[in-house]
């Protein structure tokens, strides 16, 4: 992939209210035929998707979204669009060596790809649509602090060994507030939490926590919790950038809180089906270790 399609509004209306300006569904309707020819002239059947960003409850619409998945054109041209009209999920789709979409800002679309599909592309008439063109290659993504180890069978070992006293697990399917779900570990159902984690999630483990509620917590990012927590999966809310108050977080039934900050002290990535680990994942705090 040698270049760079970045599809845009002509409309500033458009470009500053997305999806509220009147004009939202021509820009849209092109945007979608720009889409299709650009995965079909790239032979992509299935898109993956990756680096995915959940700030809102994933709707039903997108169901088995998630780092890793296929899907078919229809539901990749309908992720876009929701990305460009600011809606989210956020992702970035791709197709090996041919064909990568990400979103951009105002509307905006970044659409990598072949010089011979740019050559096809580079004639559609549209009229609420612009067409920029640029020599360049995706961006690699930068972790500074990769976490190395994976979710094997002795990771999971070592889960059921700890959880002998409290455990908490934090599975984070992808980026944002909405990214995660978290359970108390027992020796019974570690095995049981170890089928349900998703391929290339990123699983941190913290063995008695701190969980007290203090004014020091409200300044980073943190996750608050309903008591009692009870084994299995938990209700909870997270709090990205931190709160102003305790009593903000107390006053919608949270009585328990834990800084994220707490869970890069042993984290594990979870492989796809044939073993091997093939997501990237920064670590949320110290450098992971194995126990």
């Amino acid at each position: 992939m040698s270049k760079e399609l970045v599809i845009s509004p002509r409309s500033e209306r458009v470009r500053e209210e997305l999806a509220d300006a009147a004009a939202w569904g021509s820009y849209a309707a092109e945007l979608r035929q720009v889409l299709g020819m650009a995965i079909e002239k790239s032979g992509a059947d299935l898109l993956e998707v990756g680096e995915l960003l959940v700030s809102e409850p994933l709707s039903d619409r997108y169901p088995g979204v998630r780092n890793g998945a296929e899907v078919p054109p229809p539901q990749a041209i309908d992720l876009v669009e929701g990305m460009a009209a600011g809606r989210g999920p956020y992702c970035r789709l791709s197709t090996s060596g041919r064909l990568q979409i990400e979103s951009g800002w105002d509307g905006a679309v970044h659409l990598y790809t072949t010089r011979a599909v740019a050559a096809d592309l580079a004639g559609f008439p549209g009229q609420s649509v612009i067409l920029q063109w640029r020599d360049a290659t995706p961006e690699p993504t930068e972790i500074s602090k990769p976490v190395d180890a994976v979710a094997d069978e002795g990771f999971w070992a070592t889960v059921a060994e700890a959880s002998e006293r409290f455990t908490l697990l934090c599975e984070r399917w992808a980026h944002g507030a909405h990214g995660c779900r978290w359970f108390r570990v027992t020796r019974e159902n570690t095995a049981e939490l170890a089928r349900l984690m998703r391929p290339r999630s990123l699983v941190c483990v913290a063995t008695e926590p701190e969980l007290r509620p203090r004014p020091e917590l409200l300044e980073d990012d943190f996750t608050a919790f309903v008591a009692p927590l009870l084994p299995g999966e938990l209700a909870h809310r997270a709090y990205p950038g931190g709160a102003d108050t305790l009593t903000e977080v107390t006053d919608e039934g949270f009585s328990l809180m834990l800084a994220d900050r707490v869970m890069g002290d042993w984290c594990a990535v979870v492989p796809d089906s044939d073993g091997t680990a093939r997501a990237q994942w920064e670590s949320p705090g110290e450098p992971c270790s194995d126990s």
